[in-house]
């Protein structure tokens, strides 16, 4: 499992990128809706490179995301080119100007995003927890007992995403500030990574993540909450009110089907 976060993903992007210039038209610099996506016959893709939304394996392209996007673009019968960003600030900047139609992985349905975004039916139920190394003993200063602990310590992020409210609000709660830094290279696996080897203390990622890297780096400890249990949902600009529509339409029809149980069994156990 370490391989998939650890592949070069500048590598994969190279590939990706090569593949996407071969003659087609390019994005128009403005959000699409659907008609203009259907006519071009192109779905484009934003995600994050992670081992639940995607990720190469050898030569094999798998995820959640990416097989839950395929299986909506060949329903419509729509190619797809998928793009993944490490950044969540990026990912928002290329929906905004027209590059990517959808940002299909995990998004915080947050109110903040809810102003500035149209965002689907939920897709999964997730919450954030706090990655730090196991606890070295009784005396270990570094290891996080309860929330209460994170008063004055610093966690790394991935820049722009949206677990830093969450932060920002449970120093509120605490009486205390919690520090934040946020990287703009790395995303979530790879901070976990950082945290395991000694680099950072503590970062904050979606469980599913942090489920899937702890059953590789057993020195990790994710048993402390940051936030409750919340839905996550896709994203698309608000100039796509019928591509929403067609996404919400899909997936309320898709999620009860056999092919979708296999696909959520496949990446999250059983549903």
């Amino acid at each position: 499992m370490i391989n998939r976060y650890l592949v070069p993903v500048v590598i994969v992007l190279a590939i990706i990128f090569s593949i996407r210039q071969c003659g087609k038209p390019q994005p128009s610099g403005h959000p699409r809706d659907y008609a203009a996506i259907s006519k071009e016959g192109i779905l484009r893709v934003a995600t994050e490179y992670n081992s639940i939304s995607f990720y190469v394996d050898g030569d094999t392209v798998s995820g959640f995301h990416y097989e839950l996007i395929q299986a909506f673009a060949r329903d419509k019968g729509l190619t797809t080119e998928i793009i993944p960003l490490m950044s969540f600030e990026k990912r928002l900047e290329g929906l905004s100007e027209g590059h990517y139609d959808v940002i299909a992985c995990d998004i915080l349905a947050t109110s903040e995003l809810k102003d500035s975004l149209l965002l689907t039916s939920p897709i999964t139920l997730n919450k954030q927890v706090l990655v730090q190394r196991k606890e070295n003993g009784e005396n270990d200063s570094l290891y996080i007992r309860n929330q209460l602990d994170l008063a004055g310590r610093t966690l790394h992020v991935v820049k722009g995403s949206p677990s830093i409210s969450r932060i920002q609000n449970l120093g509120n709660e605490i009486g205390d500030t919690i520090y934040i830094k946020e990287i703009d290279k790395y995303g979530p696996e790879q901070l976990i990574s950082m945290v395991a080897h000694g680099d950072i203390d503590y970062t904050v990622c979606d469980k599913s993540i942090a489920r899937t890297a702890a059953d590789s780096i057993p020195q990790i400890d994710i048993n402390t909450a940051i936030s409750f249990t919340q839905f996550y949902s896709w994203a698309v600009s608000k100039q796509s009110p019928v591509l929403l529509d067609s996404l919400n339409t899909w997936l309320n029809k898709f999620q009860k089907e056999k092919e979708y149980r296999k696909i959520y069994k496949k990446y999250y156990g059983k549903k």
